[in-house]
């Protein structure tokens, strides 16, 4: 991976400045949220996927910049909003801006975040990422509101909740590649061949983060260990648990599931029956062969240094661990 980052370092170091061009704001709380978020690291994964693909299609222009920007913002604004929903006290190890700032203000900068992103996509004048974009923004809203009605619902299938890894994860990630195809004038087959790239690569993406929730190092994963089921959310492994386990242990969940708080008492024995029934290595063979399949779709393009750093990316997300 770091012969990647090598690689794209400095278009990365000028997406960066763009972020804090963008983030101009009479009203300081805004640059204020905005820079903390920004500032706190994260994999910037979704502005290099841009970077990359609109390399991979032979785009030599400067747009790519303000396009990978424009996605950060856009994830940076789910990150506020998802932090509210969840009432999250970390992200990326850091005080969550809630917490910091209150609900209220990382509600309306998120707000402030997803304007601004269209209103920069609409003076840069490109249609087809503008509707990219606008596409993919919807439908993670409706991913949010689907995984919102799958709370605590343990009949969730494996197909139902990959629908929703689509819809609120992998969307964003598949928009990035295409927009970098859709700069490089690739052909609609090729275009199509990145976005399918980045929505099974969004998805393992999604599953490994469903399994380090379980295992991570809370200092190291930078949230809280257990995070999800507390919550109450179905996620991979315990979706794979429960598939296999007995009405007596299956009883044990809904009821952990329904408390207000998850000790850490009932947060191990919910592990326990993760790995009694290999839930985590069954997330990590699934995310394993996303990723695989993810690389399939790069065969369209010629052996060249940038598809090897896509690929490169891609290994990355299913061997990290945070």
């Amino acid at each position: 991976m770091d012969r990647v980052l090598k690689m794209v370092a400095s278009e990365m170091s000028d997406v960066e400045q763009q972020f804090k061009k963008d983030l101009d704001s009479d009203v300081l709380l805004i640059r204020k949220v905005g820079e903390y978020v920004l500032a706190s690291g994260g994999k910037r994964m979704r502005p290099m996927l841009v970077v990359l693909s609109a390399r991979l299609a032979g785009y030599a222009g400067q747009q790519h910049v303000g396009v990978a920007s424009v996605v950060e913002f856009i994830h940076t604004a789910t990150l506020l909003h998802d932090d509210v929903v969840d009432g999250a006290e970390l992200r990326r190890g850091a005080v969550s801006a809630n917490r910091v700032w209150g609900n209220e203000a990382s509600v309306l900068v998120g707000d402030f975040l997803f304007a601004k992103s269209f209103s920069i996509m609409v003076r840069a004048g490109s249609l087809p990422i503008l509707q990219a974009l606008s596409d993919a923004t919807t439908m993670m809203a409706e991913g949010e509101v689907q995984q919102l009605i799958n709370t605590c619902d343990l009949d969730l299938s494996e197909e139902r909740y990959m629908q929703v890894v689509r819809e609120k994860t992998a969307v964003l990630i598949a928009a990035a590649c295409r927009c970098g195809g859709i700069l490089g004038g690739l052909s609609a087959e090729k275009e199509q061949a990145l976005h399918d790239f980045g929505m099974d690569l969004g998805i393992a993406f999604q599953f490994m983060d469903d399994a380090l929730d379980y295992v991570a190092d809370q200092e190291e994963f930078g949230k809280a260990c257990g995070h999800d089921l507390e919550e109450g959310k179905m996620t991979m492994p315990l979706i794979e648990a429960l598939r296999h386990c007995s009405a007596q242990e299956r009883e044990m969940v809904s009821d952990i599931v329904e408390e207000d708080t998850l000790s850490d008492e009932d947060l191990q024995k919910v592990i326990a029956l993760i790995n009694r029934y290999d839930g985590i290595g069954y997330t990590r063979r699934r995310a394993q062969e996303l990723v695989e399949q993810a690389k399939q779709h790069l065969q369209l393009f010629e052996e060249c240094e940038v598809r090897q750093a896509l690929e490169i990316v891609a290994d990355y997300v299913v061997s990290r661990n945070k």
